[in-house]
């Protein structure tokens, strides 16, 4: 799959260097600050901060904030000569924790309200319920038991999507799609695009030219489906439905919460198309091969990176639970057998 160049060349040095990108000014009063995960290199969200025409400030993804910590977001603000008391909106694309997680923090010291999708403030109040219902289902998977605990530690009871980062309220302001961010002097607005989690949005500021996509649309990654709290609709037909909402934003930069800043995010949209589709054709010849599997046995059919046979814990419960997906939208979930 083509990987789309970097606009920023200092991004692209540092990901492949293993170390963390420089504050960079994206355009005039908007800046990059690289977040590290847990203080972790070159694990980093870049989070984007964006100055009102009121002075004040608008911080998109803030990132994880590690016992409280918020060193590598106030040392970002510091190269441009703030702080995070000048910090008066928080907006948040999804309720992962190197997303959300600095966010109650940046909050608690600036008062900043917290505004994100009414989808991911459900989830989060609906966590545990949802982590039992996953157990159920996991047990059902087929998953050998020598790795059916990392299973339901990464996915079900064990696991907190937002890894305790996140405090009540969740958010100040729910975020619905069309909705404007408030800052003063910019015209920033909440897409929704759900998939990745059920509430996932992307903020398209057409005036500057960005287009502010969290997890949606990464340059070399093909981000996960599903990975929020339970939905209604199958996460996949949600994922693939969002990144056909890309069209017509082609002229403007991307700002993803990884890796790198790039172009073209129509074509990057249709590759990530062309992989679900191709997914869909493995689940199909696996269906097709094979008697009454198990979901374990269909996935262990499918060509993911490395082969489930390598995986455990949470990226083992990932590709089953998207293998499930496939099923559901093929039309042929009741071929797999549960056990």
């Amino acid at each position: 799959m083509p990987i789309p160049p970097p606009v920023s060349p200092a991004q692209a040095e540092a990901l492949a260097a293993g170390a963390l990108p420089p504050v960079e000014e994206v355009r005039p009063g908007i800046w990059t600050i690289a977040v590290p995960f847990r203080g972790g290199v070159p694990d980093a969200t870049l989070a984007y901060v964006v100055e009102g025409s009121d002075g004040a400030l608008a911080v998109i993804d803030p990132g994880w904030s590690d016992g409280g910590s918020l060193d590598a977001l106030t040392d970002g603000l510091r190269v441009v000569g703030r702080r995070v008391e000048d910090v008066t909106l928080v907006a948040v694309t999804h309720l992962h924790a190197d997303h959300l997680g600095a966010a109650s923090e940046v909050r608690r010291r600036s008062g900043a309200p917290v505004a994100m999708h009414v989808a991911e403030v459900h989830a989060l109040e609906h966590e545990r319920a949802d982590a039992e219902q996953n157990d159920r289902d996991v047990r059902t998977w087929g998953v050998p038991a020598d790795r059916l605990d990392g299973v339901l530690a990464a996915w079900g009871t064990g696991r907190r999507i937002g890894l305790g980062a996140a405090q009540r309220p969740f958010a100040d302001l729910l975020l619905a799609d069309g909705d404007l961010l408030p800052v003063p002097g910019r015209t920033i607005r909440t897409l929704w695009t759900p998939g990745h989690t059920g509430g996932h949005v992307c903020f398209v500021d057409e005036a500057d030219g960005l287009l502010f996509t969290g997890d949606h649309v990464l340059p070399r990654i093909n981000p996960g489906v599903g990975l929020g709290g339970r939905t209604a609709t199958n996460p996949l037909r949600d994922a693939l439905e969002s990144l056909a909402k890309l069209d017509g934003f082609d002229d403007l930069e991307v700002c993803p919460g990884h890796e790198y800043r790039f172009r073209d995010v129509v074509s990057r949209a249709r590759e990530l198309v062309a992989h679900r589709e191709e997914r869909d054709r493995h689940v199909a010849e696996a269906l097709d091969a094979l008697r009454r599997p198990t979901l374990f046995e269909v996935a262990s059919r499918v060509p993911f990176s490395g082969g489930i046979a390598s995986m455990s814990g949470f990226l083992l419960a990932s590709a089953l639970s998207q293998t499930a997906f496939h099923t559901e939208l093929l039309g042929r979930a009741d071929e797999v057998r549960r056990v």
